[in-house]
C-alpha cells in the first residue's frame, strides 16, 4: 500500500498507561489517520531540550530526517543534533490493539514510569513522564507572565 502525503494534526493532552512491557495505547481518535497517513509506522526519537520523547508518523519524520542529514558533518552543534535525533530514533509499528513499544533505552532517557502524557505538537507527538510534564507545564504557566520573553512572532498571534 503506498503512503499518502496527507498530514494528520495531532493535538490535545492525554494521560495515559505504560503496561508493563513499556507497550502505549495510541489514544483511538488517531489509530485510523495513523495507519492510512504512515501504515501504522511511528519513529519515536528523544528531545533534545527536555526529557521527553518526540513521535513521529513515519512520513512526517523522514522529512525532519533528511534536514538534519543535510547539515555539515563539520558543525559542531549540527553533528551534535544527528547523533542525538537520528541516534536515537527507532522505528515501532502500531499492533493491532494500537499500541507501540516504546524501547527501554528511550523510556529510560524520558524517566518513563506507567503514568505518561501524550501531547500532541501538530505533526508529532511528546511523549512525557506525568510528574515530569506538570512540572514543565508548571514552569511555563509561570513564565507566562514575563513580558520580556514576548517574541515579535508571538505578539503577532491573538488568541
Amino acid at each position: 500500500m503506498a503512503r499518502t502525503t496527507d498530514t494528520i494534526m495531532l493535538r490535545g493532552v492525554h494521560t495515559l498507561a505504560l503496561d508493563a512491557k513499556g507497550r502505549l495505547a495510541v489514544p483511538s481518535r488517531y489509530r485510523s489517520s495513523l495507519q492510512s497517513l504512515a501504515e501504522g509506522e511511528l519513529v519515536i526519537t528523544i528531545d533534545t531540550e527536555a526529557r521527553c520523547l518526540l513521535i513521529y508518523p513515519l512520513p512526517e519524520w523522514e522529512v525532519i530526517q533528511e534536514k538534519i542529514s543535510s547539515l555539515s558533518s563539520f558543525n559542531r552543534a549540527a553533528r551534535r543534533i544527528q547523533r542525538l535525533l537520528i541516534g536515537h530514533a527507532t522505528d515501532v509499528e502500531m499492533d493491532g490493539n494500537g499500541r507501540v513499544l516504546v524501547p527501554p533505552p528511550l523510556r529510560d532517557y524520558a524517566q518513563l514510569d506507567k503514568k505518561v502524557v501524550l501531547l500532541g505538537q501538530g505533526n508529532k507527538f511528546e511523549l512525557w513522564s506525568e510528574d515530569l510534564w506538570a512540572e514543565t507545564r508548571d514552569a511555563y504557566l509561570e513564565e507566562a507572565g514575563d513580558d520580556d520573553a514576548m517574541t515579535a512572532e508571538l505578539e503577532q498571534i491573538s488568541l
